[in-house]
């Protein structure tokens, strides 16, 4: 597993404002949106490309093109739907899958829910959005879940991850033969005793959509 913490001005700035307690739903969702469209942009720098030749007003130019099969872009319910929009904003070509994945908070361990993906997933690219790298469980289920699928090449973008989440991934997805880059805008200091990262930015999922009663 590669990890790719983005190290860049205007990826700082969006995060200190969605850290703050202040910042509101509307504009939670709007900066966590921009956000995510900085971090696609360079998780996307080994996205599979082939050669194609125009015609420009001038001559003939030689360019390239987002291969076939479309890479497929999965958010993990809830919260990750919040990213969908900055991510097809970059990227509007690509396919949509989504996996409902819910944390037991007593054991901390995910499980699945809901699922919409291809049955067939060989020879894709996947990229699978989850705001918080958390305990690392939800998160790693999810790419094995992919390919066990075919897929095979996963990119995970998050806006924050704990050591511990890091660290966790890392054994859970030891035995995994398929290349896999965490695109993250910070990575914090620890995970308190509740799982949740230290300082964080609360509950991601709550402040992009507010509170619901279970």
């Amino acid at each position: 597993m590669k990890l790719l913490a983005v190290d860049h001005p205007l990826v700082s700035h969006k995060l200190t404002v969605l850290r703050d307690q202040q910042t509101d739903s509307p504009t939670f969702r709007r900066l966590t949106e921009e956000l995510v469209t900085l971090l696609a942009y360079e998780a996307t720098r080994e996205i599979r490309v082939a050669p194609r030749r125009v015609q420009t007003p001038v001559a003939e130019a030689e360019g390239v093109y987002l291969s076939l099969p479309r890479p497929l872009v999965v958010p993990i319910l809830r919260a990750g739907l919040g990213m969908l929009e900055g991510m097809t904003r970059l990227m509007p070509s690509a396919e949509v899958g989504f996996v409902g994945m819910v944390r037991n908070e007593e054991t901390l361990q995910p499980t699945t829910y809901a699922e919409r993906l291809p049955d067939d997933l060989s020879g894709r690219q996947c990229y699978v959005l989850d705001p918080m790298l958390a305990t690392g469980g939800t998160l790693a289920a999810t790419v094995r879940f992919l390919v066990a699928r075919g897929a095979d090449h996963i990119t995970c973008i998050c806006l924050l991850a704990a050591p511990e989440g890091l660290q966790r991934m890392e054994q859970l997805l030891d035995d995994l033969h398929v290349p896999c880059t965490v695109v993250v805008a910070g990575v914090d200091e620890r995970l308190n005793e509740k799982g949740y990262i230290v300082p964080g930015l609360g509950d991601a999922g709550d402040r992009l959509y507010g509170v619901v009663d279970h």
